[in-house]
């Protein structure tokens, strides 16, 4: 069936006591291999070790000592990535509220690019982590996780939107994440999104807002089934506008007005 094609980064903040029961059937990672590989090369970090790493705090650290020493035991909490995922851009997503129809699409059309996992559907299920694509983990494949990956996300990424029909990829992951998949490898085009905000009359690049207006797009894009890039000109969520005059062929620039602090819409 034609349409789009879209791809999200993943979270670190993580809900693993997060109701599942209305997601749909969950479905398992598909790098398995690879996952199981990583796990057992951080198994034998200390948090040190860890804290160095990933540039986290001591507490942290600790913990994702704990989540390495656990990883793969039966009693290790369990759940679906997008359901989980609690972070900014899973806030806009809201997957856990999604429609049965909306999630099938989800399922077919959306992915998220991770650095323990490779590449992830909506529903394949997860353990806790803390792995950033951009982490300089070395392994027998080299000196980071860009090249412990090498071509295998692509090559899954090119089959599925193959399996899609899809005519286009709009991507809504960080630089950070995209760079994993070798967008410049795919059969298809690549669209990038900017999402700014108007303030004082000056249209601004806010990280809080586009991480969270990236998950309003893949929700509106599940809610709404657009089958033509030109269709994104429709998306109004939360007072967005597409810019006409800022696009390009491959970059769609949508703005809006900044919004008003949680503080102040509170009161």
């Amino acid at each position: 069936m034609p349409g789009l094609f879209t791809i999200l980064s993943p979270a670190k903040t993580l809900d693993m006591e997060a109701d599942t029961s209305a997601g749909g059937a969950p479905t398992k990672p598909r790098l398995a291999a690879q996952t199981r590989a990583l796990a057992g090369e951080l198994r034998d970090y200390t948090p040190k070790r860890l804290e160095t790493l990933m540039s986290i705090s001591t507490k942290l650290a600790g913990l994702n000592a704990g989540r390495w020493q656990d990883f793969g035991a039966r009693s290790n909490p369990r759940s679906s990535a997008a359901l989980c995922f609690r972070g900014d851009v899973y806030q806009g997503l809201e997957a856990w509220t999604m429609k049965a129809a909306s999630m099938k699409w989800a399922q077919d059309r959306l992915r998220i690019l991770s650095g323990l996992y490779g590449l992830l559907r909506p529903l394949d299920v997860i353990q806790p982590y803390r792995l950033e694509m951009g982490t300089r983990l070395k392994t027998d494949q080299g000196a980071d996780l860009y090249t412990f990956w090498g071509d295998r996300i692509n090559k899954l990424l090119r089959a599925d939107i193959a399996d899609a029909g899809a005519s286009a990829l709009i991507n809504l992951a960080s630089d950070e994440y995209s760079k994993a998949a070798r967008l410049d490898e795919l059969d298809v085009p690549v669209v990038n999104v900017k999402f700014l905000q108007l303030d004082k009359g000056t249209a601004k690049f806010m990280a809080f807002y586009a991480k969270q207006s990236r998950g309003l797009m893949a929700r509106w894009m599940a809610d709404t089934r657009p089958k033509t890039v030109a269709a994104l000109a429709d998306f109004d969520a939360q007072g967005y506008r597409l810019q006409k005059k800022d696009s390009t062929e491959d970059t769609l620039v949508f703005s809006r007005p900044k919004p008003a602090p949680a503080s102040a819409r509170a009161g």
